[in-house]
């Protein structure tokens, strides 16, 4: 039951990245973020069908540790826009998705990881 409801979140995490890269075609620099959410659709991809090696997870969710701070806006004015610059508020939301896809691949990581320790 808990590695069903793993798969159909990883699934449903898969169709949000592949969602999030398609929304990216007015962003300043698209085809950086169609790799970003296009590589993580494909970790989620192989996550579903057990095919994502446990290094493969982790090492993701590392680098896309480091790559949210260095997105992370000298200065933090929140993720809408009318309070702040523009800039400022655009490269906080990057930041934050990178932070929570980094989150997502860090438990892939955790439940490979508990899988091959108790298999």
């Amino acid at each position: 039951m808990k590695n069903r409801f793993l798969k159909i979140t990883a699934l449903v995490f898969t169709a949000l990245f592949v969602i999030s890269a398609i929304l990216q075609y007015n962003d300043p620099d698209p085809y950086l973020w169609y790799a970003i959410y296009g590589g993580a659709a494909l970790v989620s991809l192989l996550y579903v069908f057990d095919k994502l090696p446990f290094w493969v997870a982790l090492l993701a969710g590392v680098l896309f540790i480091v790559g949210g701070v260095l997105t992370w806006p000298v200065q933090y004015e929140g993720v809408t826009i009318g309070g702040g610059d523009i800039n400022n508020i655009e490269e906080g939301r990057e930041a934050l998705g990178l932070f929570i896809t980094s989150v997502i691949f860090l438990i892939y990581a955790l439940t490979i990881n508990r899988k091959h320790k108790f298999a």
